[in-house]
């Protein structure tokens, strides 16, 4: 592209492939997370344990030598466990703010569905603001930040669901899933003598990180991709099987999601394509289904593709 820097291209290439050097046979879900990393959005992994995602985000930090924190969400964190807090120095009679693992580039909240609503609501300010507010005093948080939120979908026994605020608040949600056959022999014979995490290296840092997220800004949305996007978010709140359906805030993350993945795929321009491959993933967890479409075994995967269906695609007719 004419308006990226190279070494910003070659910079997401060699994150990319760090990457893929840990995860193996993750392509689509790594340019996922990259694509959320570069719109500036946060992202939920829902999946059982010992599929990578933790490596993942590790692979990811450490290719653009950013800071890292993990949070393991039980019932009794608290919310002070994640913001920092204000401290009283007797001495200097002044309070000093000693802050919480969430000043960081990227934060991993590990099984956020066994913290408390109340702990997980601490969070929500810093997914919108990128900032959190300590005894009415508001902080900045590091930029870029990045949350990265698991949960575990099989075991209930104290979970707490998060609410529909909370899930708006991610920009996507996806899962890594099983490996294949092959793929899971490759992994063995690959970490027999010692562990993929151990040979990566800064490929990035985290001002080439900012600036991409400017360039994001830059790639361009035709006014018929516009209306052809609009017209799916629209569509499923207008679906006889949809109870809620994607709000606005959705509509335009599915907006800076499209333009962040155009531009990992080197191009300055939204494609119909894009829109498609990612409508799933950012308004999938935003889609509540009527019950009685679910207990016709309706699902948000046949009511998305029943929408794309419907909504029809822009056309370029060149002679």
């Amino acid at each position: 592209m004419e308006t990226m820097i190279r070494a910003e291209v070659q910079a997401l290439k060699l994150i990319q492939a760090n990457l893929e050097s840990c995860i193996l046979g993750k392509s689509d879900e790594i340019s996922l997370l990259l694509t959320a990393m570069l719109a500036g959005g946060h992202v939920l992994l829902e999946d059982v344990p010992g599929t990578g995602k933790t490596v993942m985000i590790k692979a990811l930090a450490k290719s653009i030598h950013g800071q890292f924190r993990r949070i393991q969400c039980n019932p009794d964190l608290l919310p002070t466990d994640i913001t920092g807090v204000s401290i009283y120095h007797p001495k200097d009679e002044i309070f000093i703010f000693r802050p919480g693992p969430i000043m960081t580039h990227i934060l991993l909240a590990d099984e956020i569905n066994r913290a408390t609503t109340k702990t997980q609501s601490a969070l929500l300010e810093a997914m919108e603001e990128r900032s959190v507010t300590v005894d009415g005093e508001t902080h900045e948080l590091p930029r870029p930040f990045l949350l990265l939120a698991t949960q575990n979908p099989i075991d209930f026994e104290g979970t707490y669901t998060l609410p529909e605020a909370q899930l708006d608040r991610f920009m996507m949600k996806f899962s890594l899933g099983y490996p294949d056959a092959e793929t899971e022999t490759r992994m063995v014979a690959s970490q027999s003598i010692s562990h993929p995490l151990e040979g990566i290296e800064a490929v990035s840092g985290v001002d080439q990180i900012l600036s991409l997220q400017q360039q994001v800004k830059l790639v361009h949305l035709d006014e018929a991709v516009a209306a052809y996007l609009v017209g799916i978010t629209r569509a499923t709140r207008e679906h006889a099987a949809v109870y809620l359906g994607a709000s606005p805030r959705a509509t335009l993350a599915l907006v800076q999601a499209s333009k962040a993945y155009a531009l990992l795929q080197q191009r300055d321009y939204v494609i119909p394509d894009d829109i498609k491959f990612l409508a799933p993933y950012v308004l999938g967890h935003r889609l509540i289904l009527q019950a009685e479409a679910r207990m016709e075994g309706a699902s948000v995967s046949s009511v998305l593709q029943s929408v794309f269906q419907q909504v029809k695609v822009p056309v370029r007719w060149e002679k």
